[in-house]
């Protein structure tokens, strides 16, 4: 049975109790103040909440920042849509893993900007455009920089930094080979 977007009742997807829509302000494209929602592990409440309001106060632009379930659970839309988002309970692309969006502790941060580079494929395809890491566009995602910077001082990780693909838009409070969140 699916409820709510991505969420399932199903035993590998976390109980619904446990995921909270976390509200947060951002800046849009125009600089102005946004309304947000993220839906997260609350044990990852803490963290979201201290990295989007360093986010916030460095006027870091978000394109949008929206549930999945505003997507029907679809990555792929989202991505186009330039969304920011977190829980979405799926595999990884290729694998018979569970990605750490499934766990409510992974986050998305304007994909077009910091698109995911595969070998045979950008994603989403319209990311092709900011390849180029050299070029500081508003909403790209570089090391060093702020939105790094903000995430690792909370001890989330960074696709940015993975050697076989790059995924610039992704952050995850797990090593990449993790499968569990044992916090708190």
């Amino acid at each position: 049975m699916q409820v709510c977007g991505s969420w399932v009742d199903e035993p590998r997807c976390p109980p619904w109790e446990r995921l909270c829509r976390l509200r947060l302000s951002y800046h849009d494209f125009a600089g102005e103040a946004q309304p947000g929602t993220l839906v997260v592990d609350v044990r990852a409440v803490p963290a979201l909440t201290r990295i989007f309001e360093k986010l916030f106060l460095a006027g870091f632009p978000i394109g949008s920042m929206r549930p999945i379930d505003e997507f029907d659970g679809d990555d792929r839309a989202s991505m186009a849509a330039n969304n920011c988002s977190a829980f979405n309970f799926r595999l990884i692309e290729g694998q018979p893993r569970l990605s750490h969006h499934s766990l409510g502790i992974a986050v998305d941060i304007n994909p077009l900007q910091n698109p995911m580079v595969l070998p045979d494929r950008t994603e989403p395809p319209e990311g092709a455009a900011f390849l180029n890491r050299q070029s500081c566009l508003p909403g790209m995602i570089l090391r060093p920089g702020v939105v790094v910077r903000a995430f690792e001082a909370e001890g989330w990780c960074w696709g940015g930094d993975w050697p076989d693909l790059r995924d610039y838009h992704h952050f995850s409070a797990l090593p990449r080979e993790a499968t569990r969140f044992d916090v708190g």
